[in-house]
Formats: structure tokens, sequence, C-alpha cells
């Protein structure tokens, strides 16, 4: 059998599978925090590492090796809304999902939870959980995660909790869940927490949102050179395709 037309096979599937990456990342462009998807692979050999044939030297097509996230930060864009918050440097914000488990997030806007506590968007409370009491007028966090409320235009502010953020080890493994949600693997390690500002963490801004790290125009150069390897995949089975077809009208 013509090793080639396999060969080939998993070339148009592996730029199918970044052709698939790169529309989510396009699609995702505007999404807050969002931080855009790699796709890494490896080239695959003879399973037999004694076998000295010609194939086997010449390897078996590639394989995927992974797909991770790209953690570079992303601008901030300023909102004056005292509810968005942006993480500037390195660091995510803990939250507690509905079956007790952790994630961790870039941070976005937030709101008060039904039972008066600090949580995201999407209801996720914030770890260490924070309240917020009834009848505040102000939220205000600092750089560094502390948290107070004001009460009328001149109260004074009373501090009610302190944000931290965690970091890990590799954060390109990361699993990604909606709503710009992450959890750790075994990969990634446990999670690092520390008080925003410290030695290797980023500093908390109210007001600002965290744009996502898409950048078009490289996203734009590696979808050309996707549909140019899988277009060269393509004619590689043509190729291997007419050739056969030559050896089977030998004995015309």
């Amino acid at each position: 059998m013509n090793d080639a037309l396999y060969i080939a096979a998993t070339g148009m599937q592996a730029q199918q599978l970044t052709i698939d990456s790169i529309a989510n990342n396009l699609a995702n462009v505007s999404t807050t925090g969002f931080k855009k998807g790699r796709v890494a692979f490896q080239q695959m050999m003879q399973a037999d590492p004694a076998a000295t044939t010609q194939a086997a030297s010449a390897g078996l097509g590639i394989a995927v090796a992974s797909i991770t996230r790209d953690f570079t930060s992303g601008a901030l864009a300023q909102t004056g809304a005292q509810m968005d918050v942006a993480i500037d440097g390195s660091g995510m914000l803990e939250v507690a999902l509905a079956d007790g488990s952790r994630a961790y997030t870039r941070g976005g806007t937030l709101t008060v939870s039904p039972d008066s506590y600090l949580a995201t968007a999407d209801g996720h409370v914030l770890k260490p959980s924070i309240h917020i009491p009834a009848g505040v007028s102000a939220i205000h966090i600092a750089a560094d995660g502390k948290v107070s409320v004001q009460r009328g235009v001149t109260g004074t502010p009373v501090d009610v909790g302190q944000l931290e953020l965690a970091s890990f080890t590799n954060p390109a493994a990361l699993t990604a869940l909606a709503g710009g949600l992450y959890t750790p693997t075994e990969a990634s390690g446990e999670a690092l927490v520390a008080k925003a500002g410290s030695t290797g963490f980023g500093k908390l801004v109210q007001g600002s949102l965290e744009n996502s790290n898409v950048n078009l125009t490289d996203e734009m150069v590696t979808l050309i050179v996707a549909q140019r390897a899988y277009e060269m995949s393509s004619k590689i089975i043509q190729a291997s395709d007419e050739l056969m077809s030559l050896t089977n009208n030998l004995r015309r």
C-alpha cells in the first residue's frame, strides 16, 4: 500500500485542526480576557525502533502533540465601571464552581451574587469569598486586591476583604471551560496563591477590562500557511493516486 496516501491524510487533518483553532481565535477576538489557542504537532515515526526500512526512516506523517493556550497578556481597555476588573500582569482570580470545585479566570465584569458575595458575571463566587453589605453606594478594589465599600458620597470606606491571585507553573496546560474559566491539570501544576502585586504577580486594575490577546495579522498569516500546507497534502494524494493508476494499467 502506498504510505504517501496515509501520510498526506495526516497532514490534511493536522492543517484542518490548525484552521479550526484559528477560526475560534478570530471568533473570540472581542471576547474579554480571551487567550488564543495554539496547536503543536510532532512527527510520527515507525513504532518499531529496530525497523530499518526506507519507509520507517521517511516517517509516517504528523500527529497532534498538544493544544494549549497562549497566556500572554492582552491590552487593557479603560471602561470606568467600578465592577470591571482587569489583571495587569500574570495571575488569575479563583472562583468556586457549582459542584464545589475551583476554577480560575483572568477577570472581567464582576457582580454581587444573590447571597451578597462578590462574583463573576456568570455568578461564580470569588475565592476567598467577600461579602458585600446591603446599601453600599460604591465598591473599591485596590491594586493589591483589597476590597472596601462605601455608603453615601462622603462615607468612609470600610474594608470587607482581600482578593488574591493564583499562578501556575505551566498555565498553557490549563483546561479551558466556558465563560473564560480554566481548571488545573497535572501538567499545569497546582495553583500558587499570593496577594496582587507580589513578586511574580500582576496588579488589579479597577475600571478596566483585558482585551483578547488575538493578533489579527498573525492569525491571517498562519491561516494562509495552513491553507497552502493543506493544498500541498491534497496534491500528494492526487499524485499518489495517479502513480497507482499507472501501476494498475501496466498490464494493458
